[in-house]
């Protein structure tokens, strides 16, 4: 036990300075200088909007007000069946400039966000794409120095990393241990390495060129898979063409989720489709979890001697890295003491999820369902 202790120990400290070296490394987007009126090519944005008459609108605004004089703004109302589509026409008419579509039918073998999106880009023309979501709002120059870098760079795809706005206490802490795991697996700071075969895709903001949209055969190419925005991201890196993940944490920001329930719930499509669907690499993902994270509280309580101050070694030293990230995030450290919770809500969340993906047959998602089968069939491997 002590020589397990020890190896925990050692593993943690590995990938906790792996990410802060990396996120260090990470280009920030309020270095970019706004690229100037006269260079600036056509931008399509495309939101797609199901069931968002909360958030719709001060999202919308944030758009509108972009200083960007190239842009087309396309919201795809995807068979929403709340108030969504009345927001959208009734802000149409005060900016006519705003084209609103309106989806009633979801096609076999589509999942509703990427068709919503594919059908978004058939009506665009901006020569650069732009997608985000219903609920982001962005800083009035975001778009002119995110084209700026990807002209600059001579990128095919820049996703900004936003920071997140949610309120309570857990929640944010689950927010930010989620998105530490996250950085630890995807490594974002590689993407940019053409030696690398890392990858990201961020659907608060994918920007991408039409030429490479195409190229890759767009969301037609990843119809079924709920993570449309990094499967993206894959493509584009498979298909050697450049990309870049910024820091966009003060230019995009969004309330994620309004309560732990709602994270957890609203994580239940995602977790098993990082494990390509296979039930044994989600529950070793689980349990390596458990063992970086949860066996240390565990060792200190049952532990003795030397193994029960390795533990308590293991803790001191998550705590240590989640006060920093608390710290970079603009988050009060108040929440650290949270870190003793949120991995056991990691763990139930893959595990709740794992769970009713195989008792359901499929995912559930806004109201729809998709097959097990299918989405194990047409979809392709994150890793």
């Amino acid at each position: 036990m002590l020589l397990l202790a020890i190896l925990v120990f050692l593993v943690l400290a590995w990938l906790m300075i792996g990410i802060i070296r990396g996120s260090r490394r990470l280009v920030s987007l309020s270095d970019i200088a706004p690229m100037a009126v006269e260079d600036q090519p056509r931008v399509s944005i495309i939101v797609p909007a199901c069931n968002e008459a909360a958030t719709i609108a001060p999202a919308l605004a944030t758009l509108l007000a972009q200083e960007y004089a190239q842009l087309e703004i396309i919201v795809v109302n995807d068979r929403s069946t709340d108030e969504t589509g009345e927001i959208l026409h009734e802000i149409q008419q005060r900016y006519p400039r705003l084209i609103v579509l309106d989806i009633d039918v979801l096609p076999d073998g589509w999942l509703g966000k990427p068709h919503a999106l594919h059908c978004g880009v058939a009506l665009s023309t901006g020569e650069i794409l732009l997608f985000t979501d219903a609920d982001i709002h962005m800083k009035p120059d975001t778009i002119a120095r995110a084209v700026q870098r990807l002209q600059q760079a001579g990128l095919a795809h820049l996703c900004l990393l936003f920071r997140n706005k949610a309120k309570g206490w857990l929640l944010n802490a689950f927010i930010l241990d989620a998105g530490s795991g996250l950085f630890m697996l995807f490594k974002p700071w590689l993407a940019a390495n053409p030696k690398s075969r890392r990858f990201m895709g961020i659907g608060a903001f994918n920007m991408i060129r039409r030429s490479a949209y195409e190229n890759v055969g767009g969301h037609a190419a990843i119809k079924a898979h709920p993570i449309d925005d990094l499967m993206l991201g894959k493509s584009i890196k498979d298909a050697g063409l450049h990309q870049e993940c910024l820091s966009g944490y003060d230019f995009v920001t969004v309330s994620w989720y309004d309560s732990t329930g709602a994270m957890i719930d609203g994580l239940m499509k995602n977790i098993f489709a990082l494990a390509n669907y296979n039930t044994a690499l989600a529950l070793t993902g689980a349990v390596g979890i458990g063992l970086l994270t949860i066996l240390p509280h565990w060792g200190i309580l049952f532990c003795h001697g030397p193994t029960r101050l390795v533990f308590f070694l293991n803790v001191v030293l998550r705590l240590i890295f989640f006060g920093q990230v608390l710290r970079a995030s603009g988050f009060s450290l108040w929440l650290t003491p949270a870190a003793l919770i949120t991995p056991y809500l990691t763990v139930y969340t893959i595990l709740r999820a794992t769970f009713m993906t195989l008792k359901n047959r499929g995912i559930i998602w806004r109201g729809s369902h998709y097959s097990l089968e299918e989405l194990r069939r047409k979809n392709h491997s994150l890793f």
